[in-house]
């Protein structure tokens, strides 16, 4: 405790001594809020005892901006909010007059006091959704905020990388590529009249940016945190180092094939800016699925996917080309459009719905970015418990060949398939359910003993 409130000390008398010494600027005068400009709602803000105080209200989110853009720095803040009201800050954020009629937009880094312990997380801000949610992983990222106490805040940009602290503990590190620069902003999230949170405060002081060649001052950290690449179809160094392959470059259909055949398929898929396309049937004629020419056992693989209105596709796994028919079975991730689609009220208890294992197990507990969005699906195969994951957070887990996962099969589709989804290894499949759905950023990790 004592070294807690050692570290808390040192903290508070660096910033509050922070003016320019050292290449710092005070980003707020603890006297009045000049130099900020408020968008979005009408959340009321004013200066107390040296703070910027944010009053939550039934309104729509609102931001208090800085009139300056930034593009790379380091910023370090305190803060303190009520623990029934969310907010966030934002940087290298944005508000347009065409993008939904100026709603303040970019990247988020969340204050979350609840028992979730999301804060350092890192949200897109009306875009994309999350990008760097905390999760158990980082099990000190989640009790590092203090509720009811003055929080230190360190958000690292510099260039396509952020990084983020919370009272000195490391929680994200994001390698992202949508903003180069931008305002920096504190939130007010909108809420329900009826929420508690109405009238609770947020509030922020010993705001400080470093701007001037914040490279020379980056933090390291031994280990790292787990670091998080959205930049599509790249790897980083670290990810190299990890073991991270990439199964579709961007560029070519390098390592796939048609199911069943040697060669790729001539119409029906193709490549276009980046992203692997498969078209609806009446488009440009039917592919058929896709599987990669290497079979994998245990792994870990991340894809990003963007669903059409009402389509139907799927990410299949352990997929074997001699049993059955060729390359059309296998474990599924299932990519549906469950307000539009059919298939979404049928399976066992709506096992055929978005991130489900298809006609067997239901996923629960989805964060969708939505219909022609894009959104990030995860299959860890470790051995034989598998999970399914969707924009950052776990919705489904089971052990194959577990008594759950047979009781499964046997009400499924698959009953008469003997020791259906148990293969040792398979092959990775792209299905062609002859809609129009976009690929990207498909990544596998092989996972060794």
């Amino acid at each position: 405790m004592k070294s807690k409130i050692l570290y808390a000390a040192i903290i508070a008398l660096s910033v509050g001594c922070a003016g320019n010494r050292d290449g710092w600027e005070a980003l707020f005068n603890g006297k009045d809020l000049k130099g900020w400009v408020q968008r979005g709602g009408d959340a009321e803000y004013k200066v107390e005892d040296h703070a910027i105080t944010g009053i939550s209200n039934p309104q729509a989110s609102s931001f208090l901006c800085t009139e300056r853009e930034y593009g790379d720095f380091i910023l370090e803040l305190e803060l303190k909010a009520d623990n029934t009201i969310n907010s966030g800050i934002q940087i290298r954020s944005h508000s347009l007059p065409e993008y939904k009629s100026g709603r303040v937009f970019g990247y988020q880094v969340e204050i979350d006091p609840s028992s979730r312990g999301w804060s350092g997380g890192i949200y897109d801000e009306a875009r994309t959704g999350w990008l760097y949610p905390v999760t158990p992983n980082n099990p000190e990222a989640i009790t590092a905020f203090k509720n009811g106490d003055w929080n230190h805040y360190r958000i690292e940009a510099i260039g396509d990388n952020i990084k983020t602290w919370v009272n000195g503990i490391p929680v994200a590190d994001l390698r992202v590529n949508l903003d180069a620069s931008g305002f920096i902003a504190l939130q007010i999230h909108g809420i329900k009249p009826e929420s508690e949170a109405a009238g609770k405060a947020v509030q922020w002081r010993n705001i400080r940016i470093l701007t001037t060649q914040p490279e020379t001052q980056r933090k390291t950290d031994t280990p790292p945190v787990k670091q998080v690449n959205v930049i599509p179809n790249t790897l980083t160094e670290q990810e190299k180092a990890e073991g991270w392959a990439l199964l579709f470059d961007g560029t070519t259909t390098n390592g796939w094939r048609k199911a069943g055949q040697e060669s790729f398929p001539e119409k029906g898929w193709f490549v276009n800016d980046g992203v692997l396309e498969v078209m609806s049937g009446n488009e440009k004629g039917t592919g058929g699925d896709i599987v990669t020419v290497e079979q994998f056992d245990n792994f870990d693989l991340t894809f990003d996917f963007k669903l059409t209105e009402g389509a139907n596709s799927g990410v299949k796994y352990y997929v074997t080309e001699n049993q059955y028919a060729p390359g059309t079975l296998g474990l599924e991730y299932q990519l549906l459009d469950d307000a539009k689609h059919p298939d979404a009220q049928m399976g066992n208890d709506k096992s055929r719905t978005l991130s489900s294992l298809y006609d067997l197990l239901p996923a629960g507990s989805k964060r969708f970015n939505g219909i022609g969005q894009w959104n990030t699906g995860r299959v860890l195969a470790d051995r034989n418990h598998v999970e399914h994951w969707l924009n950052g957070f776990k919705v489904l887990e089971y052990e194959r060949g577990g008594e759950a996962y047979r009781k499964a099969v046997t009400k499924s589709k698959f009953s008469q398939m003997k020791n259906f989804g148990e293969a040792t290894q398979g092959h990775i499949l792209l299905q062609d359910h002859q809609d129009h759905v976009y690929f990207r950023n498909i990544k596998i990790k092989k996972l060794t003993y």
